[in-house]
């Protein structure tokens, strides 16, 4: 069964590229997402479905989409990581593994920045990568996918 994975990216990760560089990278959202594309195709015949959003409550109603359909998260809550207990509420409620990225290491910048509302509800965490990050959580879920599957009855050998 082909893997459908959900990149969401939270507010203002739409101006990556311009957008402090010195924190964020000199990549843009879409080169981001196509890298990410393209490799998750490749290498594991998974689909990634990429969106950004700025508002709170329609990257809730995302999230709460993404039940129906996608085997994993890989989220950037940007600004809500701080501050959005709504969006870690949302994120509990998922039935499916979640990893939470940062481009920057936010325990290396503003003392505001060190606590995660969102990362209690995550199977894990990856910061301070810069885009290389979202690659790190698709090799995370690659192995979940694959630790779970080789637990399951139907996948061991006789």
């Amino acid at each position: 069964m082909t893997k459908r994975i959900f990149v969401v990216h939270g507010p203002n990760l739409n101006l990556l590229g311009e957008r402090e560089p010195e924190h964020y990278g000199a990549l843009t959202l879409a080169e981001i997402n196509h890298r990410l594309q393209r490799l998750a195709q490749t290498r594991w015949g998974w689909q990634v479905h990429a969106e950004q959003y700025n508002g709170e409550g329609p990257l809730i109603a995302a999230l709460h989409r993404a039940r129906t359909w996608a085997h994993g998260v890989v989220i950037n809550p940007g600004g809500y990581t701080h501050t959005s207990i709504a969006l870690r509420d949302a994120l509990t409620a998922l039935p499916i593994p979640v990893v939470e990225v940062h481009l920057s290491n936010i325990h290396r910048r503003e003392t505001f920045r060190h606590t995660s509302y969102t990362a209690a509800a995550a199977w894990g965490v990856i910061a301070g990568f810069g885009w290389y990050g979202y690659v790190l959580a698709l090799e995370a879920l690659a192995h979940y996918f694959a630790s779970r599957e080789a637990s399951t009855p139907s996948a061991q050998k006789p």
